[in-house]
Order: structure tokens, then C-alpha cells, then sequence
């Protein structure tokens, strides 16, 4: 292949159909019509000797080839960009792109609404597209595979390299029972917290959770009458049983049943769960998605969640 004889440009359509998997959407991106970015596509095909993107139901999808060229040639267009001053602007309020974000069930509730207020203000004409996730791991592939552009859950014990991610808030653990349950109003020692059918939110279907990890460690075990991977199901199912549930202090503010349960401090620590936002490295001076990182983070603070350094 004769480097000297490639078209940058061809380049840029390529990282924006990377990016936006619509030739709509990414003509959009870099000011080209449809005909001629479905041009550049058939001439990326001919040049990488690959299909690159084959029709889906959610887009475009891109082939195992073109995700091994992406990273490196979205680094080379950024570093050639630097070098000649001429880096992309993004200008939110007048910008048409579309921000594919992936959330956990958790940050859906309580911080998704405040991004969609950001987003509205300052760029009215930005769409927001959603995936919901639940294993952790399913977080980086999403990034990897470039189905959404950053993800935010719980943290991720050791995610690789190619991964970014930044903090954003910590989740302490309350144990609740329903008012009027016979442990409701007085401190819940550890003899008497065993002693009660626990409900246990596991997002990855596991029946092992933080609470079981701080018992373990002393040699104990719990009763789990019921699992489920369902977290905001979880006060109103409490509200009418005799269970007793250890969740986060955030699930029961967002539920509006705090008149219906009885919060209680757990007998023994239990650690708090930490959630992040993450993001892949081939996307990390591209200018619209610092923006959304920003915003993402803003809105975090905004609403008395980032924790403290």
C-alpha cells in the first residue's frame, strides 16, 4: 500500500463513520452529503481491502478490521491536526452529532436527567442515544466495539489500558425494612440483622454482594430469600414484605417510598460502591466527546455526588 498516494481525507470519513455508524450522521460531522460519503466508503473499502461497515439494525457495525484501524488512525488525524493548528471546534449550540451514552441502572436514575439538562441547554440540537449495561465487564466491550461513547457504573477492578475513566460518585449502603417491621426504630445488632430473610440486588446475578464479602470475612453468611438483578425494584418489594434489604442510600431517596421504610444503619461496615465514568483512548482528544465527558462531570458535581479528592 503506497501511504504517500492516500487521501487524508478519506481518513476523516473514516473516523467520523467510526464514530457516528451512519454515513447520514457522519457527513453531518464533517460537512460532506450523503453521496459523498457513501463514496468515501466505497473507496476505504477498496483501499483497507475490507468491508469496514456492514448494515445492522442499531447501524452500522463495524468489521474486526476496522476496529483495529480505528484507534490508530483516530491518534494519527488528532496528532496531524495538533501539528497544523487546524484541530477540529466543536461549538455545542450549534452542533447535530449524536452521543451515544452507556449507564448502568443506578446512574440512569440519578444522573442521567441532569445530563439531558445540560445537553438541552447548551446544545439543543444534540441527540442522546442510551444502552443500559449491567456486568461490568459489559461496560468495556460497549467502548471497545464503539457502540457508545463513554459508559458510567459501577468501577471496574482492573480495567485495561486502552480504557480512560474518571470518578464521579460513591454510594454508602443503609439497610431498610418496612415501617412498622419489628426491628424498625431501634439499632440493628449483627445477631439480630442474621437472623432476617435478606433481599439481595445483584445486577450480574450473582448471590454474593458487599454486604456478604463483610460477613465473610467474619465467618458468617446470611439467609437470601430473594435475588434479584433489578436495583429500583427493590424498596417497593421491601415496603410490603418482611425481608430487609442492605441498598444504596441513593436507590431509596430516588424511589419516593421514604415514608413507607425505616432506614437503619448496617451492623458491621460495609464498603461503599464506587461509580466512574469510562471512555476509550481512541476518543479522548476528540473535542465533542471532552465535551460530554465535561458535562457528564459537571452535572455530577452539580448534584452534590463527585466525591472528594
Amino acid at each position: 500500500m503506497n501511504l504517500y498516494g492516500i487521501d487524508l481525507n478519506l481518513l476523516v470519513a473514516f473516523d467520523a463513520l467510526m464514530t457516528e455508524r451512519s454515513v447520514t450522521k457522519a457527513g453531518k460531522r464533517i460537512g460532506r452529503t450523503q453521496p459523498a460519503m457513501s463514496a468515501a466508503l466505497a473507496r476505504l473499502r477498496v483501499l483497507f481491502r475490507d468491508e469496514l461497515f456492514v448494515r445492522s439494525q442499531e447501524g452500522l457495525q463495524a468489521t474486526p478490521r476496522a476496529m483495529d484501524l480505528a484507534e490508530p488512525l483516530s491518534r494519527a488525524l488528532a496528532d496531524i491536526q495538533v501539528m497544523l493548528g487546524v484541530a477540529e471546534q466543536f461549538a455545542p449550540e450549534t452542533s447535530t452529532v449524536s452521543f451515544k451514552i452507556g449507564l448502568a441502572e443506578h446512574p440512569t436514575y440519578m444522573l442521567l436527567p441532569h445530563i439531558l439538562d445540560c445537553v438541552q441547554e447548551k446544545a439543543p440540537a444534540v441527540d442522546v442515544r442510551v444502552r443500559s449495561f449491567a456486568a461490568r465487564d459489559e461496560a468495556i466491550a460497549l467502548l471497545d466495539a464503539g457502540d457508545v461513547d463513554v459508559t458510567v457504573g459501577v468501577s471496574t477492578q482492573a480495567a485495561p489500558g486502552r480504557i480512560f475513566s474518571v470518578p464521579l460518585f460513591e454510594e454508602r449502603f443503609v439497610c431498610v425494612v418496612k415501617k412498622g417491621h419489628p426491628v424498625s426504630g431501634r439499632p440493628l445488632d449483627l445477631e439480630t440483622f442474621l437472623g432476617l430473610s435478606h433481599l439481595l440486588v445483584s445486577p450480574e446475578g450473582d448471590d454474593f454482594g458487599h454486604v456478604d464479602t463483610a460477613l465473610a470475612e467474619k465467618g458468617l453468611k446470611r439467609r437470601l430469600a430473594l435475588t434479584l438483578s433489578q436495583t429500583y425494584a427493590a424498596p417497593a418489594i421491601i415496603a410490603r414484605s418482611n425481608m430487609i434489604a442492605t441498598l444504596m442510600k441513593g436507590v431509596i431517596t430516588t424511589s419516593q417510598l421514604e415514608d413507607q421504610l425505616c432506614e437503619m444503619q448496617p451492623p458491621l461496615p460495609v464498603e461503599p460502591v464506587s461509580f466512574v465514568m469510562c471512555w476509550h483512548r481512541r476518543t479522548n482528544n476528540h473535542l465533542a466527546q471532552q465535551w460530554l465527558r465535561e458535562c457528564i462531570v459537571s452535572q455530577s458535581k452539580l448534584i452534590g455526588l463527585t466525591r472528594s479528592p
